[in-house]
C-alpha cells in the first residue's frame, strides 16, 4: 500500500521562517526533494508579495525547477489573481485555500469565508478548465487560534461545496496544530456522509502540540492515502501566532515506512536535507530522525 507525501517545506515551510532564501536556494531545496524521491511538491505561493515576502519569486523559483518524468509542482493560490501568475508559471497543480475560521479568513485573506469560498469555486472552475489537478485546502479544520474550537459541520458544509465545485481533492489543514485522534475520525466520518468516497482526503498536520504524527497514522487508518509534511518539519503560518512546523518528511517516511507502508523516498537521500536547511536558515530544524539516524 503507497501513501504520497506532498512535500511542502518550499513553500509551507519558508513563508514562516524570519530568513528569507535566495531563488537558487529554494531551487536546490526543491531539487534535493525530487532527487530523494518526491513526486508531489508544493513548490511556491502566489499570494500577493506584501503579504508573504518570502514567496515573492514564485515565478523565478517555477522557471529553473527540475522537471523529471513523474514529477509534480503545486502552486498555492487564494484568488483569481493569483491563478493567472499560476498558469503563467508553469505549476502542474493548484492548491486553493480557504479557512474555516471567518476571524482567520479575514485575517489571512481579507475576505469573508463565504466570499473566499465563492472565489476558491471559481479558481478550481478555472483551473481544471486549463488541466491542472485542483485541491481544496481548508484551513483550520481542527482549531483557530481566534477562535478556538471550530465547527466541524462547518468544515463538512465547506468540503460539500469544494467537491460540488470540482475539486480533484480536499485537503483539511491544522494550521495550528490543535487537532488530535478523535477529531480525525470525526471529520473523516462526517466528511464520507456528506460526500462519499471522491473526491479523496487529504491532510495537512502541524506538530506545535506533538499530536502531528498521532494524527497522521490515524488518517491512514482510516483510509488517507495523501499527507502532507516538510522536510526537517519546518514551516507554520504568518497569520497564526506562535504556529510552528509541519510534521517532518524525514520522520513520516521512517514512520510509514516501519509501517510497511510505501512512501517512494529513499531516507538516506534525504537525511542531508535537514542539514541543508539548518545552515541556510541559521538554526537547527525541528525533524529528529536527522538528529538519531535510520534503524536499524
Amino acid at each position: 500500500m503507497d501513501v504520497t507525501i506532498v512535500e511542502v517545506s518550499p513553500r509551507d515551510g519558508l513563508q514562516n521562517e524570519p530568513v528569507v532564501l535566495p531563488t537558487e536556494a529554494k531551487v536546490e531545496l526543491i531539487g534535493r526533494l525530487v532527487a530523494a524521491g518526491a513526486r508531489r511538491v508544493e513548490a511556491v505561493s502566489f499570494a500577493h508579495p506584501k503579504l508573504v515576502p518570502a514567496m515573492a519569486d514564485a515565478e523565478a523559483v517555477m522557471e529553473r525547477v527540475p522537471r523529471p518524468d513523474g514529477v509534480s509542482y503545486a502552486g498555492l493560490v487564494l484568488n483569481r489573481r493569483g491563478l493567472d501568475r499560476a498558469l503563467g508559471s508553469g505549476v502542474d497543480e493548484v492548491n486553493v485555500v480557504v479557512c474555516v475560521s471567518e476571524t482567520f479568513n479575514r485575517r489571512n485573506q481579507n475576505a469573508s469565508t463565504s466570499e473566499s469560498m465563492q472565489a476558491a469555486a471559481e479558481v478550481i472552475g478555472r483551473a481544471r478548465g486549463e488541466g491542472l489537478f485542483t485541491t481544496l485546502t481548508l484551513a483550520t479544520s481542527f482549531g483557530c487560534p481566534f477562535e478556538g474550537e471550530v465547527d466541524p459541520g462547518r468544515v463538512v458544509e465547506l468540503a460539500a461545496r469544494g467537491a460540488a465545485a470540482g475539486a480533484h481533492e480536499l485537503c483539511l489543514a491544522d494550521t495550528i496544530g490543535a487537532g488530535v485522534p478523535s477529531q480525525v475520525r470525526d471529520l473523516v466520518a462526517r466528511a464520507r456522509d456528506a460526500v462519499g468516497a471522491e473526491p479523496p482526503l487529504r491532510f495537512h498536520f502541524h506538530n506545535t502540540r506533538n499530536t502531528g504524527f498521532a494524527n497522521a497514522v490515524t488518517a491512514v487508518e482510516l483510509g488517507a492515502r495523501v499527507l502532507d509534511a516538510s522536510a526537517g518539519g519546518i514551516g507554520g503560518c504568518p497569520f497564526a501566532p506562535r504556529a510552528t512546523g509541519n510534521i517532518a518528511t524525514d520522520d513520516l517516511v521512517f514512520l510509514l515506512e516501519r509501517m510497511g507502508l510505501d512512501t517512494g523516498y529513499d531516507l538516506e537521500a534525504l537525511l542531508p536535507t535537514a542539514a541543508f536547511l539548518s545552515e541556510r536558515l541559521g538554526h537547527e530544524v525541528p525533524a529528529l530522525l536527522p538528529r538519531a539516524g535510520t534503524f536499524p
